[in-house]
């Protein structure tokens, strides 16, 4: 069979799917059209939403950007940005349909009279193509360009339509910056109005940890501290800072992971029940177990910076000796930590979270570990290589689920070893998975803010970064602590072997 005639089998378990809703008519405002994150995530997201038929059909695009340029130019530039990066195959007839959608404001907004050259195409868009006054704004900006242009958009803000605002990452630097930044926002846009994004809630391997749990019989009746172990989270990235010392310097792993996506990750791994799928609901679950978080004492944290070393066979310099880095830079690339949540269901049963930069290979993994069964009759020399049972997530780059089980091994006698049952989404469902801008995106435009960060969820993550990192102001670790292309400081593994437990490593 080809790969063609692979992709164009029927998929049974796509039956009787429908289509939600459509969006209403509405313009997107990309504010910052010229940077990188519009390159390489946004319009390829649009251009696979055009393809599927999930925008509305009166729809307009308007990119706002600094640099230089018309219509004509922007839609050029959006093409080559859909050819290199999109994940579907580029067809003429589509882009043609979506860039006819598109149009271009080259001005600085905090110039007086930039507002009014998008506001007033705005309002010709809406003559036009009936589009209602409804507005979607993405602030793809940095956070220093939010207040004048949140403070323009309220002042111009539509009586007849909806506005919604796309917020970035990093919400804030600390919890004081955070809650600033909410009160702006407040002072123009209602709660609900406004979507703070951490595109990790987008991926499809995260959003399948509530149909694990509360879609399957018989995980949830053991998904507890009778039956479970631990928890392991890792984030791991194998690449460096790819040029962003000027970001990285003043983040760190745990202004730049552990804030956000990690502490996202243990909230849906943790999380009650909710009483239904709606954005409010899911987010209160979310809310209760990051209250619950108890801060972890000195000794129960672990940060590193990485030294040289060889990643996949490549020689790469140390992180002090990257370009923009301070040579005695004191910036964290790896954290490492035991967390408990502090309610009923999860009492005193450990989650070990890592992430770092330069680690010996990219993965993000959620997996939960069983308690050993109580008494294996089998004797030891027979079940020597049985493991506890574990449910492994893999968020990425292979997206699935694994369950280790212990199994016979064929032959005489009884030998007990680990297997693993394996599900994979590209094979399970014959079909690419969707970028998580695209869910975000038309989940924007249908005013769903389930997999967005509500603003109490952004300040209690702070809360706990902020006592962490008033924690480290007191002592001054010897960096780099870890060569590139390992899994960390020798201390993440002590970490985990003082409790009688290692990290996994697949």
């Amino acid at each position: 069979m080809t790969a063609t005639e692979h992709q164009q089998q029927t998929n049974p378990l796509e039956e009787g799917l429908l289509l939600r809703r459509t969006p209403d008519p509405c313009a997107l405002v990309i504010f910052g059209a010229s940077g990188d994150l519009t390159h390489k995530k946004l319009m390829p997201a649009l251009y696979a939403l055009m393809l599927r038929r999930l925008l509305p059909a009166r729809f307009a695009i308007v990119g706002v950007a600094r640099t230089d340029g018309d219509d004509d130019a922007f839609r050029s530039d959006m093409k080559d940005a859909v050819q290199k990066h999109a994940r579907d195959v580029f067809r003429k007839d589509v882009w043609d349909e979506l860039a006819q959608n598109m149009h271009y404001v080259a001005t600085d907004f905090a110039d007086d009279g930039g507002e009014n050259k998008l506001q007033d195409l705005l309002t010709k868009l809406d003559k036009e193509r009936d589009l209602g006054e409804n507005r979607v704004y993405y602030l793809a900006v940095p956070p220093a360009a939010f207040p004048t242009i949140v403070d323009e958009l309220g002042k111009r803000r539509s009586a007849s339509g909806w506005t919604r605002l796309i917020v970035e990452k990093p919400f804030g630097h600390d919890l004081e910056s955070a809650r600033e930044l909410n009160t702006m926002l407040r002072e123009h846009f209602e709660e609900n109005e406004i979507f703070r994004i951490d595109h990790y809630l987008g991926k499809e391997t995260v959003q399948n940890m509530n149909a694990l749990r509360f879609a399957n019989g018989i995980f949830e009746p053991i998904w507890n501290r009778q039956f479970i172990d631990h928890v392991q989270i890792t984030v791991a990235e194998s690449i460096g800072i790819e040029g962003r010392s000027g970001y990285y310097e003043s983040a760190g792993a745990i202004r730049d992971i552990f804030q956000n996506h990690l502490l996202q990750l243990l909230a849906l791994t943790a999380m009650e029940p909710p009483v239904d799928f709606t954005a409010e609901s899911v987010r209160n679950e979310k809310v209760k177990v990051l209250k619950a978080l108890h801060t972890p004492g000195p000794k129960s944290v672990v940060r590193g910076q990485y030294g040289r070393g060889y990643v996949e066979g490549e020689e790469v310099v140390a992180y002090r000796e990257e370009q923009g880095v301070a040579p005695d830079s004191m910036t964290e690339t790896f954290v490492a930590a035991k967390l408990y949540v502090d309610n009923w269901r999860w009492a005193d049963t450990p989650f070990y979270v890592r992430m770092g930069k330069r680690l010996a290979r990219r993965e993000t993994t959620i997996a939960i570990q069983f308690k050993r069964a109580p008494h294996p009759p089998f004797g030891e020399v027979a079940s020597e290589g049985l493991r506890p049972n574990v449910l492994l997530v893999h968020v990425q780059p292979d997206e699935g689920v694994s369950l280790a089980i212990g199994a016979k091994v064929p032959g005489q006698g009884m030998t007990i070893r680990t297997v693993h049952m394996d599900f994979l989404y590209g094979g399970a469902f014959r079909t690419s998975l969707p970028e998580a801008y695209e869910r975000l995106i038309l989940d924007t435009l249908l005013g769903d803010g389930t997999l967005f960060t509500r603003a109490d969820e952004v300040e209690e993550q702070w809360l706990l970064v902020d006592s962490i990192v008033a924690a480290w102001q007191r002592d001054r670790p010897s960096f780099p602590n870890y060569a590139a292309g390992t899994w960390g400081p020798p201390s993440a593994e002590d970490l985990l072997q003082r409790d009688g437990r290692s990290w996994r490593r697949n």
